[in-house]
This record gives C-alpha cells, sequence and structure tokens, in this order.
C-alpha cells in the first residue's frame, strides 16, 4: 500500500508504480508539483472555459444556467460519458495511473467515520447535476490515495498536448503492458473521469484500432473535437509499439 504522503519522494513509486511517476511528471510545472498534493491533484475540476467565464452559462459553475459548451468553443471537451448538461473534462494526468492500476481513495467524514472509494467509482456521470462531481459528501476529506500490489509490466503514459509544457492533455494514455501483451489501459481528455473499460483491454493483442473500438464505443463527437477518436488510437498504437520495444 502506498498513502498519498508517499509519492513526492519515494524511490518505491517509480519503481513499482512507473506508470503514477510518468503521469505526475506530464502534470503541472516542477513548481507546482512540489507544493500539489494528490487530494488535490484528483479533485481539480474542468478546465472547461465557460466553466471559468463568468459571463457565460455553466450547469457545473451554476446548476439549471445551461451549457454553453454545447454549440460553442468544444475542442478539448468530451467525446464520451458526456450528457445534454455538460461535455466537461476531468483533467487530472495522475488520475488516469490511477485509474489504470484500480487505485482507491480513503476518506473520513465529519463524525470521523471513514470508507474506501474504489477510484473507479470516485467521479459521478454528469447527467442532470453535473455539478455533483465526485462520491465525496459535504464535509468529506480525502486522507490517502491507496495502490494495489504492484502488477509488473512495462508502464507508459503518453500525453497529447498543444505545446510541450505545462499544457492540458487534449487526449492522454496510461497504460501497462505485459510481456504477452495483455495489460490494462485508461484515457484521459476524453471525458468526466479517466475512462478505462476493462472488456477493451481483451482486445490489446490484436492492436490499437481493436481497444480503441471497444474503448470509444457510443462516442458522441463535436465538429471540433471528433479528431480525438483518431488521436487515441494514434496514440494508443505508438505506446504499443513502445511496450514491444
Amino acid at each position: 500500500m502506498v498513502r498519498n504522503t508517499d509519492l513526492a519522494s519515494d524511490a518505491r513509486v517509480r519503481r513499482d508504480y512507473g506508470l503514477v511517476s510518468r503521469a505526475l511528471v506530464a502534470g503541472a510545472s516542477g513548481q507546482l508539483r512540489n507544493k500539489a498534493t494528490m487530494g488535490g491533484n484528483i479533485l481539480q475540476r474542468t478546465r472547461c472555459p465557460y466553466f471559468y467565464d463568468t459571463n457565460q452559462p455553466c450547469n457545473k459553475r451554476q446548476p439549471g444556467s445551461g451549457c454553453a459548451a454545447i454549440g460553442g468553443f468544444n475542442r478539448i471537451l468530451a467525446v464520451i460519458g458526456a450528457s445534454d448538461a455538460c461535455i466537461a473534462t476531468q483533467p487530472s494526468d495522475v488520475g488516469v495511473a490511477l485509474r489504470a492500476l484500480d487505485a482507491s481513495v480513503e476518506t473520513v467524514d465529519v463524525a470521523g467515520k471513514t470508507r474506501t472509494i474504489p477510484y473507479a467509482d470516485f467521479y459521478r456521470a454528469p447527467g442532470k447535476t453535473p455539478h455533483l462531481e465526485t462520491a465525496l459528501a459535504p464535509g468529506e476529506l480525502i486522507t490517502a490515495v491507496t495502490l494495489p500490489k504492484p502488477i509488473g509490466g512495462t508502464h507508459i503514459y503518453h500525453k497529447v498536448r498543444d505545446r510541450a509544457s505545462y499544457a492540458f492533455a487534449l487526449i492522454s494514455v496510461g497504460a501497462v503492458v505485459q510481456r504477452d501483451g495483455t495489460g490494462r489501459v485508461a484515457l484521459g481528455g476524453v471525458a468526466y473521469k479517466p475512462w478505462r473499460i476493462e472488456a477493451a483491454e481483451a482486445e490489446l493483442p490484436r492492436g490499437a484500432k481493436a481497444v480503441t473500438a471497444k474503448l470509444l464505443a457510443g462516442a458522441k463527437t463535436t465538429h471540433e473535437n471528433a479528431y480525438k477518436l483518431p488521436l487515441v488510437e494514434r496514440t494508443l498504437a505508438g505506446v504499443l509499439a513502445q511496450a514491444k520495444g
């Protein structure tokens, strides 16, 4: 078990959980990473420009006001898992790694009661209430992020962005690939949460096209963000080639 207080400096993370280490380095700047916490990272809200522009309607910022991103500038926004109320994406890099590795989040509430939330269940689908983003109750605090036992394999995190540094992912791929070609894959930049469909991972030996078809089945794109689907496939193909090399 590795808790969030260890992740910044523990060599064990770099050795046994390379995907976490690589995803952390891909996020923000060194100065910000040195001040950041794991809890703060996974609780980041969206980078949707309409969420930040208080002159624009945003159901996540002001429930019931509408979503300016739908029909607006949505090049960076979700292609799957969205709703008619919100097409925002979750921006955490390390969250993609945590999802691929089956991490969990430990919490404590105002009464002192603790619980463990599987990271797969940590984020709430937007539905009609996109302002309710996580499974945390009011006043509940994150006390730890826990990783399971190491699973071996080749750990790769590849982030595609508009500039080489200090930019959020257009899409990202976090993968752990074993020697026999099996493995795990999670995506960033495509949904309200790090996106992983375990059934798609059975297609890894068949290649990126087959995996992507299942990962993004049912995707709903706009004319501005449809590029994300082929970009995921190309990026995953590169990741799988790197793993073989």
